[in-house]
């Protein structure tokens, strides 16, 4: 069970218990009150002025404030309901934290990055069901996008968008083409990979003037090994030198900025647009470097 399912649950039954609270049990409450204070200031008259409560105010305010107090069981419930009630909102609509727990990203995004997702720059979706209730603006290539993994959507993936419905991707001999015009590469010092403690190829990528950085292992050979059977699978074409594809309507494909470490789109395929979650945009916290902090592109 996903967690935004959990937390749908959860608003549910607690805004029904919050719901009751308000129609039935506060105003039972109130009437208890109202009869308590009344009593007690009966008993006060009987008692007469030489016995009576010395802290009579404080005394009614005490046995007024029992019998208004909650339960335990509607403490735990209803209470919780406005708290519960705008987490689900902000992290359904608005933004969602994500954990990176692999290096496909590296050097973007390192493992134990805390990331924030826009949930609503490409178009509001429903909980759970994922679908599209606003248009949203289109993505770009180069976004840092989470998605649900197409071949188990349970999972959340985070890759980078590569190629839009009608591209035609090549990436062969480690140098990546989109519709026919090479993506520019700026080659960069060395990258020290701490996941396979070793040194890798670095390069700045520039996909229609936005820039990133990508690693490149010489040691890897350029064609794809154990490729996947996936829907549009036949506008793929695999060869010695790597992959060709033609993304069909509807689709994007992704890849990771770690090349030869990155299961993504050159292996299960095309990321159908119901499939999208959001665009990765903040590092919030790295427990291991605090300077990770801060936006990225």
């Amino acid at each position: 069970m996903n967690f935004a399912l959990i937390l749908l649950i959860l608003v549910v039954l607690t805004g029904i218990a919050w719901v009751l609270d308000k129609l039935v049990f506060l105003p039972q409450r109130r009437r208890a009150a109202e009869a308590a204070v009344v009593e007690f200031d009966r008993q006060q008259e009987r008692v007469g002025e030489r016995f009576a409560d010395e802290n009579a105010a404080q005394t009614r305010a005490r046995l007024r404030d029992d019998k208004l107090r909650q339960p335990w069981w509607l403490e735990y419930t209803a209470s919780f309901f406005p708290v519960i009630l705008a987490v689900f909102v902000v992290r359904s609509f608005i933004i969602e934290p994500f954990k990176i727990p692999s290096g496909s990203m590296v050097p973007t995004l390192l493992v134990g990055d805390f990331i924030l997702v826009n949930k609503y720059e490409y178009g509001l979706r429903l909980p759970i069901t994922n679908t599209k209730m606003t248009d949203g603006s289109p993505l770009k290539r180069g976004d840092v996008v989470v998605f649900r993994y197409p071949k188990d959507e349970s999972v959340d993936y985070i890759k980078r968008v590569i190629g839009l419905p009608g591209d035609t991707v090549a990436y062969e001999d480690k140098k990546l083409t989109i519709n026919g015009k090479p993506v520019p590469e700026t080659p960069l010092p060395d990258y020290f990979d701490d996941e396979r403690i070793g040194y890798a190829k670095q390069f700045e990528e520039d996909l229609d003037g936005r820039k990133n950085r990508i690693l490149n292992n010489p040691q890897v050979p350029p064609f794809i090994v154990g490729a996947d059977d996936f829907p549009f699978r036949d506008n793929c074409n695999y060869n010695a030198q790597g992959v060709t594809c033609k993304v069909p309507p509807g689709n994007y494909f992704m890849m990771g900025d770690n090349r030869d470490n990155s299961a993504d789109s050159r292996y299960w395929g095309f990321v159908p647009d119901k499939n999208i979650v959001g665009r990765a945009f903040f590092i919030w916290m790295n427990f291991s470097n605090l300077k990770r902090v801060g936006s990225f592109e």
